[in-house]
């Protein structure tokens, strides 16, 4: 062995050298214990700045959508649909025929409307037309033959008064030949009365209640045909066929949506602004937007509409750090220029940093 042939001096000294190399080996490790730790310490500390940064709010993106004015088609008349002449994606006219409706019911209501009509008509004819000419002639004869018995009365009473006044004939018969003759005027009266409403016809409240009743039954047809118009339901104005409900073969209800037409020449886009953005957004300002649909293409708005939507549509609360609750404006723009392929629901990024004062119209 090495440590045989060793004094006992050098042995010491040895133990003592591996001591000392055992002390340094301990130390080294420590030092790199703390620099582990260090290093450590430094990227947490950097995580922790990255993601405060993170957090603070940046420069927010007003974002809005592209809409037009829609046209809802529908009609009076309650039926089945017979046939669509257009399909969703069409570009119509004003005008242009889209749909074809059917109504037995209504058909039979106006062939009843129109029976209606031809009955009061010929009442009300008959009572303008007054008495038939056979009529007339018999109470004129009635007339006539009373005005005869009135004359054979009147002389039988003369002829009594006279023989009375002779003394040859009682009171008694004097009186009864004055009642026959007071009979007889009397008669001729009501037979005189009986011609003339024979001549005149019907009185004036029965020819005006004919009258009324032709004039009902005139309007309740033409309220009938009112409802066939829309059997064929056309264009009111130009657009594009956006929409349609229902399918053919399906009846329909008075009123009820058949289909919708988007006005695609009267674009606008809606914003949703908080309060505090406004100012981004004055009314009759001309602003910069990016439309991402189109190729990031830059266009021109023109802002025309600021308006509150309501206490629910608060943005967001800040009476945590002592402010105001912050509201929601609905914020409309038109296009400057007419725009090529903006479609509704397409998304309008706006660029505060162009916002420039609308030209002012002489």
């Amino acid at each position: 062995m090495e440590t045989e042939n060793m004094t006992p001096e050098e042995v010491l000294e040895q133990k003592a050298q591996k001591l000392a190399d055992q002390k340094t080996i301990v130390k080294k490790k420590e030092r790199l214990l703390l620099l582990a730790i260090a290093i450590f310490v430094l990227v947490i500390a950097g995580v922790a700045v990255a993601g405060i940064l993170a957090l603070e709010p940046g420069e927010e993106t007003i974002q809005g959508q592209a809409d037009c004015e829609t046209t809802r088609v529908s009609g009076k008349l309650p039926g089945r649909i017979v046939k669509f002449y257009v399909q969703e994606g069409d570009y119509v006219h004003k005008g242009d025929k889209l749909v074809s409706i059917y109504s037995s019911t209504v058909d039979a209501k106006l062939s009843q409307a129109r029976s209606m009509q031809g009955v009061a008509a010929s009442q009300s004819q008959k009572v303008d037309r007054g008495t038939r000419e056979e009529l007339k002639n018999s109470a004129y004869n009635v007339w006539q033959q009373a005005k005869a018995a009135e004359e054979i009365a009147q002389k039988t009473y003369q002829r009594m008064q006279s023989l009375y006044a002779q003394g040859v004939v009682t009171e008694q018969k004097r009186d009864e030949a004055k009642a026959a003759f007071d009979a007889a005027t009397a008669q001729v009266q009501a037979a005189k009365s009986q011609y003339d409403m024979a001549v005149n016809g019907a009185q004036r409240e029965d020819k005006t209640a004919a009258s009324s009743m032709e004039a009902a039954a005139r309007a309740q047809v033409r309220e009938v045909e009112s409802l066939l118009e829309d059997q064929v339901l056309v264009a009111p104005c130009d657009g594009e066929v956006s929409e349609i409900y229902p399918h053919e073969g399906e009846l329909v209800a008075m009123g009820t949506p058949i289909m919708t037409i988007s006005r695609l020449y009267d674009m606008w886009v809606s914003f949703s602004v908080r309060e505090d953005k406004l100012k981004d957004l004055p009314m009759n300002k001309e602003v910069a937007v990016t439309i991402p649909a189109l190729g990031n293409k830059k266009t021109r708005l023109q802002v025309y509409y600021i308006h509150d939507m309501g206490s629910y549509a608060v943005w967001q609360a800040t009476k945590a750090t002592g402010e105001y609750d912050s509201k929601t404006f609905e914020v409309k723009a038109r296009p400057v220029e007419l725009v090529e392929g903006l479609r509704p629901g397409m998304s309008v990024l706006f660029d505060k940093s162009t916002a420039k004062p609308a030209n002012k119209k002489k």
